[in-house]
């Protein structure tokens, strides 16, 4: 922090009309095993982010040397290259000063456990699921961080931040009897090394093994136009994948799907969407972003109605939006972006038992396995467990199914949404990878388009 201060001091100096300075340390730990292959790598990234803004531009600049020599050269590159580019860039918006440093609670560190235990810890969900003879091909990654991020702007915001960060990712790929299949799942924690209290290595291995033996065993669906029940899992990459990203600040400047439409009903009055930064236990929980702003939850959409965007310094300046504190960066390599943390629609007041009451014949999706998203609300999406729902009730798996549609009417075709809840860990991917957390309830879609595939 005295070495920020001194940086932050010569920043106001040179005369810039706003200057910033993230450091970031960021110990990690990488098990890998491909089909009982390990490969295993650790090691400490360290290094600065500087952003200025002068003349009607942002100049950035990155160092992995953090001295106070090293800082002021960041600086100046990124005060030439500010003026070197002169434009109409908004400004920022700034923020009263403010000192605070916060680390997140652990119930057992990272840093406390031995590397020969976490590897006997994936080695042994490994043995568990390369005992089937239709497993033909696994892979687990387990990954941890421990990041300390600490922040400087010459608004004398003095802000610091530590959190560990596990993520568990496995999958299989399978045949029988001429059918192919594959399965994946994953797990993850900011609460230390307590990922296998939340999922063991059994039961890891028996939901693994169980939807690559369904997928295997499954049917091929119908195509046409049938009534739904989305699973928490599968409703969370929905809502995160062709709902979040059109909340995003810069894309809906860019003319997304939500573009003007704040006030309007984009959903049934039975949907509410947030991005919450406070979710027990979420990858995206964090108390400020990369930008230094105080997180805030985003309502996005309230009953139905478009309430807020998801907001970085720059975007919440220039739409006069309410500031959420949405800007993350993967590392200090990079300029922090408008980005998700905890996406989620809210639970309702239907039981899931509730939902497949009077569906004579529709199909129940459980999780998907990648597609495609638009900046306009179509989509077309993968889905890797399915099952059809036979009056009333789940019937037969189904392989090679795809959903295609446009989100907001997906959105408005919900008519019941269930009291349960279900929290999902993973990455995304915008140009930069980062950590982020969807999910929600069981929901029931009157109508969506569903295609299949020998």
């Amino acid at each position: 922090m005295d070495v920020l201060a001194s940086a932050i001091s010569y920043a106001s100096r040179m005369g810039v009309e706003f200057a910033e300075i993230r450091i970031e340390r960021t110990r990690f730990t990488r098990i890998e095993l491909r089909d009982g292959v390990i490969n295993v790598s650790s090691g400490i990234d360290y290094g600065a982010a500087v952003r200025v803004y002068a003349n009607g531009s942002i100049g950035f600049a990155f160092t992995t040397r953090v001295s106070l020599d090293s800082l002021r050269r960041a600086l100046e590159q990124a005060h030439a290259l500010a003026r070197a580019a002169p434009g109409k860039q908004t400004k920022p918006m700034l923020f009263d000063p403010a000192e605070d440093f916060y680390e997140h609670p652990v119930k057992r560190s990272i840093e406390d456990v031995p590397i020969d235990v976490k590897l006997k810890d994936v080695m042994e969900l490994d043995k568990l699921v390369a005992e089937k003879d239709f497993v033909k091909s696994r892979f687990i990654v387990y990954n941890e961080r421990s990041e300390e991020r600490y922040y400087a702007s010459t608004e004398e915001r003095y802000l610091g931040e530590k959190r560990e960060l596990v993520y568990l990712y496995a999958s299989l790929f399978g045949a029988e009897a001429g059918v192919r299949g594959s399965a994946h799942i994953t797990q993850g924690t900011i609460k230390g090394y307590t990922l296998w209290e939340k999922m063991s290595q059994e039961k890891a291995a028996g939901e693994l093994l169980g939807r690559l033996q369904r997928q295997l065993r499954a049917k091929t669906p119908r195509a046409g136009n049938f009534p739904v029940v989305i699973a928490p899992e599968a409703l969370g990459v929905f809502v995160h994948e062709a709902f979040g990203h059109l909340a995003e600040a810069d894309l809906v400047e860019a003319g997304s799907a939500l573009q003007g439409k704040k006030g309007q009903q984009v959903a049934s009055s039975l949907v509410t969407i947030v991005d919450d930064p406070a979710v027990d236990d979420g990858f995206g929980t964090l108390r400020y972003d990369d930008e230094g702003v105080k997180t805030a939850k985003a309502v996005i959409v309230e009953k139905g109605i478009h309430r807020q965007i998801m907001t970085d310094r720059i975007h919440a300046a220039l739409l006069d939006a309410k500031p959420t504190g949405n800007a993350r960066a993967e590392s200090f390599r990079y300029p922090p972006l408008v980005r998700m943390r905890n996406t989620l629609m809210l639970p309702g007041d239907h039981s899931v038992e509730e939902l497949f009451e009077g569906i004579e014949f529709g199909y129940y999706i459980v999780s998907t396995a990648g597609g495609q998203t638009n900046i306009d609300g179509s989509f077309q999406v993968g889905v890797e467990e399915a099952y059809e729902i036979v009056n009333g009730e789940v019937g037969e798996p189904v392989r090679n199914l795809s959903i295609v549609g446009n989100t907001l009417e997906t959105l408005l075709n919900i008519d019941a949404v269930a009291k349960d809840f279900g929290l999902f860990y993973g990455r995304c991917g915008k140009g930069q990878l980062v950590y982020v957390s969807d999910g929600g309830p069981h929901v029931r879609v009157r109508k969506m388009t569903v295609g299949g595939r020998e």
